[in-house]
């Protein structure tokens, strides 16, 4: 007897649906994109021109000069302290040489560079933080006129301190105004800043 051979059908169900999902492409979302990376960068970095930082560093000389009647309990005491100061006496002496230089010098900060426009507001805003500084300066010398303590005893210790105090307070102010100025930063004085800042705005 002859064996029949064994019908199979060309296409199993399995092989047709297999077949079917070749056929399609895969969903947009999920097809592979190669990442796309840019070589251009944006650099918003603009440095301060040279011109406003000389402005800027030699406002805060106006303070400082100013201040250093504040150190001379603290210059008797600690002599070595007048050492670093010694490059200064020239400039010093320029300025004590030339009458009410401390007023022209206020004035023509005042009018020549907060109030002038042309500048930036970088040049302006340190050359109203030195100013609003040296007038903060002047307080504690009115008040000595006022009330004049006497110069023996708990008083003489007093102002002995507050005088070191404001010395301290005023040096560590200029040499923080002039690096910050010389780098291009913008410095920011305690207790005067924000004064500086709502004049300008």
């Amino acid at each position: 007897m002859a064996s029949l051979p064994i019908l199979r059908p060309a296409h199993t169900p399995l092989s047709l649906l297999k077949s079917s999902v070749r056929s399609f492409p895969p969903p947009t979302h999920l097809r592979h994109h190669p990442k796309k990376f840019s070589t251009t960068t944006k650099c918003s970095y603009t440095p301060t021109p040279a011109t406003d930082r000389l402005i800027s560093a030699a406002s805060y000389f106006l303070p400082f000069f100013n201040g250093l009647q504040y150190g001379r309990f603290l210059f008797s005491k600690y002599p070595f302290l007048a050492v670093p100061m010694e490059p200064l006496i020239p400039l010093l002496s320029l300025y004590h040489s030339v009458p009410y230089a401390s007023f022209v010098t206020f004035f023509g900060l005042y009018l020549g560079v907060v109030r002038n426009p042309n500048l930036s507001r970088y040049a302006r805003f340190n050359a109203l933080q030195a100013l609003v500084l040296d007038v903060m300066l002047a307080v504690p010398v009115l008040l000595q006129r006022i009330f004049s303590p006497g110069r023996s005893g708990i008083a003489l210790k007093v102002t002995a301190w507050a005088h070191s105090g404001l010395f301290v307070f005023v040096t560590c102010c200029f040499l923080y105004g002039l690096v910050s100025s010389i780098i291009g930063k913008t410095p920011y004085l305690p207790f005067v800043a924000e004064a500086a800042g709502r004049q300008l705005d």
